[in-house]
């Protein structure tokens, strides 16, 4: 996981060296101390692949490398829209991986992708964001610092929330600026997805360790609901983040904090209805009655919607690097860093199935359109997949 040091705040530059060294230190001990040498851990033995779910490839597409993109695959209907790390955006037709539209916007981009069904919206490593419609250009407004996030696309307008942790709305037709609300920065923040979405009439947004919900008209806040603080002595240990992708069902929303909790909030009140603590670094996924994600370690962790209980835990895919989840039916699906697309019983995390690709990594979460679940590798590979 990247960090990315950002001057937000006042303190910044009395602390950047200090900061820096701090990063470093961190960097190199995540990759060795955590396991107790200098090597790395050795991935579960994964054993041969017994199909219990029968599940064929039944096409494959391209775009470029999504390397160093914090990608977001954005599924609306039968279409796929996602972007390369050099600014291609592509909607394919999932049914048959066709490209609907294909465009270069000429620059890299730093976030990815947003869409529905109409606009689609990215934001360039220059702090430009993006707008496009069917993938015609429409407009391009600066913004202030950094973006990670993809932008959200909900009644016509776009909403943005940037690595200073402002929020901000533009007018997805003519891109002018609705609003901005802005809260003091912090000297490090996360080069990966937050949480950003719509709930009902409510804007749903993760900062620092909050889920907080805004007024979409205004900007207003209507309430907080704290799911992590921070803790540790240092910036990089006192870092708390809420990071994509959630669980949304009703007015339930569950997320986790980055390294430190998993929890769900009842958005209809505000308030809090548990939470967990947890040591992952990727999104998590659930349905009405469960909720999913891989620990740091690769151990996949079920928990109970309703009170945040343990329900299971699987080491089988131990040491693998995991995506966030999909839930798909009687599945969990998990992408590792090998490229591998694991689906998983949703009922004990008990092997079902074992999907290939170009081995280069599972770059997003992944996604399903129209029956069919996309996979994306960090090479550019796009792979689409049906049950038998």
């Amino acid at each position: 996981m990247r960090f990315v040091l950002t001057p937000f705040s006042p303190q910044w530059i009395s602390r950047a060296k200090h900061v820096a060294s701090v990063l470093l230190v961190g960097t190199v001990l995540s990759g060795c101390s955590l396991w107790g040498g200098s090597s790395k851990p050795v991935p579960a033995d994964l054993g041969p692949n017994v199909p219990v779910l029968g599940v064929r490839q039944v096409w494959t597409a391209r775009i470029g490398s999504v390397a160093g993109l914090p990608l977001e695959i954005h599924a609306t209907g039968h279409v796929v829209t996602l972007a390369s790390t050099d600014g291609v955006v592509v909607a394919l037709d999932a049914r048959s991986g066709a490209d609907l539209w294909r465009t270069s916007l000429g620059e890299p981009l730093s976030a990815g992708v947003g869409s529905d069904g109409k606009w689609t919206a990215v934001v360039s490593r220059s702090n430009n964001l993006v707008a496009m419609e069917a993938g015609r250009e429409l407009w391009r407004k600066p913004l202030q610092t950094q973006t990670f996030t993809a932008p959200l696309i909900a009644g016509n307008r776009i909403f943005v929330l940037s690595a200073d942790r402002s929020v901000s709305a533009y007018d997805a037709a003519t891109g002018r600026r609705l609003w901005i609300q802005s809260r003091p920065g912090e000297p490090l923040v996360l080069r990966q997805s937050g949480v950003l979405l719509a709930v009902g009439d409510t804007l749903v947004v993760g900062l620092s360790g909050r889920l907080v919900g805004f007024n979409p008209d205004n900007g207003s806040v209507r309430w907080e609901a704290p799911l992590a603080s921070a803790r540790g002595t240092n910036d990089v240990e006192r870092l708390v983040e809420l990071v994509g992708r959630v669980s949304r069902v009703g007015d339930s929303v569950c997320a986790r904090s980055f390294q430190a909790a998993v929890g769900c909030v009842n958005t209809a009140r505000g308030t809090v209805a548990w939470t967990q603590l947890a040591a992952g670094t990727e999104g998590i996924h659930g349905d009405s009655e469960l909720i999913f994600g891989a620990e740091s370690n690769g151990s996949v962790l079920a928990w109970k919607r309703a009170d945040g209980t343990r329900a299971w835990t699987s080491d089988r895919l131990k040491f693998r690097k995991l995506t966030a989840p999909l839930v798909l039916g009687r599945s969990v699906v998990v992408g590792d860093d090998a490229g591998l697309v694991h689906l998983l019983s949703r009922d004990d995390g008990s092997p079902l199935n074992r999907l290939t690709t170009d081995a280069s990594g599972i770059a997003a979460a992944p996604v399903v359109a129209a029956d069919t679940l996309v996979a994306v590798t960090r090479n550019g590979g796009i792979y689409g997949f049906r049950p038998d």
